[in-house]
């Protein structure tokens, strides 16, 4: 399992690092979702990992 928050806006950013962001569901800064961890997801993960904090839980 894996943790995710949002840390920082995605305010600026281009639109696919903003439909990532919401395709995760992450809608407010602080907002966290937990994940089962998958290739798709770490890819996911990868691409906005200048937004997010990830933690295993």
């Amino acid at each position: 399992m894996v943790k995710v928050t949002l840390i920082k806006s995605p305010i600026g950013e281009v639109k696919s690092v903003k439909g990532t962001i919401a395709a995760l569901g992450l809608k407010k800064i602080r907002s966290e979702k937990t994940f089962e961890d998958s290739p798709t997801l770490q890819g996911q993960l990868k691409k906005v990992a200048h937004l997010v904090k990830v933690e295993n839980v």
